[in-house]
């Protein structure tokens, strides 16, 4: 096995240098302008299938994109993470997670044993001292998920319109929600930050851009029509960033994600009520 040696950030030898994200994905499609990658067109993983306890180390050569396809995982989960910030640099010998923070290395699994009574076909059902069958009691549903993070953000919906698709906690193909609405709608940014993506290299999320709000906290806005920022720019909470559209989807909406430390969390746990 060869050994890289570990020697400061800047030294040449000791890393990789990968290009802009865009540029990544526009370079493997073979095209020098700025298009839509549509589902089914490529094969990067348009959801994620985490792998608790896995991970990958980088070798020379390796891109994260590419890196993030042969795990079945989307390019942009792999970044959040591991913190791997835009231009996207990892280097040899580092380790990338294959799961996000906070998930343990082995799942827990429902019991699989059948009650001996129910192997029979006559499940035995509680009783009190008198023998009357006793009926459980019921509680209200709770809500899915962990109790939200306190954010500093002072959050605002993204759009107008009612809501198409909720957030599932542990359900990679539902890590935000879906804003219904028409072509070229008005898409706002939620909080004030600075722009870390615009483009549309990311499969399944269309045209998208991404807000950075602080060093935990980052926003993102799919399947617009057209972005109206680019990457770099600072924008305030309610500015206008896109147009809504349906760039990856199959309807006009905007899909929209809150991440802390990378990780998605519920945005109606932030959203104020409406």
């Amino acid at each position: 096995m060869e050994v890289f040696p570990r020697m400061p950030p800047f030294r040449r030898s000791a890393r990789i240098a990968l290009v802009p994200f865009v540029a990544l994905v526009l370079a493997l499609a073979g095209c020098g302008t700025s298009k839509v990658v549509r589902e089914g067109g490529s094969g990067a993983a348009r959801t994620s299938t985490p792998k608790p306890g896995q991970t990958v180390t980088v070798r020379r050569g390796d891109t994260l994109y590419r890196l993030a396809v042969n795990n079945g995982i989307s390019a942009l989960d792999l970044a959040m993470w591991n913190g791997v910030q835009p231009p996207y640099t990892i280097y040899p010998g580092q380790t990338l997670r294959l799961y996000p923070s906070g998930s343990s290395g082995t799942r827990g699994r429902a019991s699989t044993s059948t009650p001996a009574s129910a192997s029979r076909g006559t499940a035995r059902q509680p009783t009190d001292r008198r023998g009357r069958v006793v009926q459980p009691t019921q509680s209200p549903p709770q809500p899915t998920g962990p109790a939200p993070v306190r954010s500093a953000v002072a959050w605002r919906w993204p759009a107008d319109g009612g809501l198409v698709s909720r957030y599932v906690e542990g359900d990679p193909t539902k890590q935000g929600i879906g804003v219904a609405g028409s072509a070229g709608q008005a898409v706002r940014a939620a909080g004030d930050g600075v722009i870390v993506y615009s483009g549309s290299g990311l499969v399944g999320y269309g045209e998208l851009v991404i807000i950075k709000h602080d060093e935990q906290w980052l926003s993102a806005y799919g399947h617009n029509r057209r972005r109206l920022v680019g990457e770099g720019d600072r924008v305030k909470a309610g500015q206008q960033i896109a147009e809504m559209g349906r760039t990856g989807a199959d309807r006009d909406m905007l899909h929209f994600e809150i991440r802390y430390n990378g990780k998605p969390v519920d945005p109606l746990r932030y959203l104020p009520q409406r």
